[in-house]
């Protein structure tokens, strides 16, 4: 089974993508922000990762930046409020392979992880 880590300042979101992914694929980690992902990315190392873009600490771009530099084949799917034409564009720039907007539907979710991890 192929591994997920979610990226979340909120609880309920992480709950909510944990509820959608479980069936499917394992969950091995789960942060609070930026700082806590690359530190799990490299001790875990998933095979896919749902970022959030807004959180403390360290946001979700330059999480996404440092774990591009850890690794350059890690593939971060962006789950974020905000649905602005600017961070979209940030985030693939970052490195991102894709964009879900929340609140976000769960067939959405599950396919844009099915397009990257087979």
């Amino acid at each position: 089974m192929k591994s997920v880590m979610i990226v979340d300042d909120a609880a309920f979101m992480r709950l909510n993508l944990k509820n959608i992914l479980k069936d499917s694929y394992e969950i091995i980690g789960e942060a609070k922000n930026g700082q806590e992902a690359v530190e799990m990315y490299q001790e875990l190392t998933p095979d896919i990762v749902t970022m959030d873009i807004t959180m403390p600490v360290m946001d979700g771009l330059e999480a996404i930046r440092t774990i591009k530099n850890i690794d350059p084949d890690s593939k971060i799917i962006v789950c974020s409020a905000m649905g602005q034409q600017k961070m979209i564009i940030a985030a693939i720039e970052a490195g991102a392979k894709d964009f879900i907007v929340k609140p976000f539907k769960e067939e959405r979710v599950i396919a844009a992880i099915k397009k990257f991890i087979k």
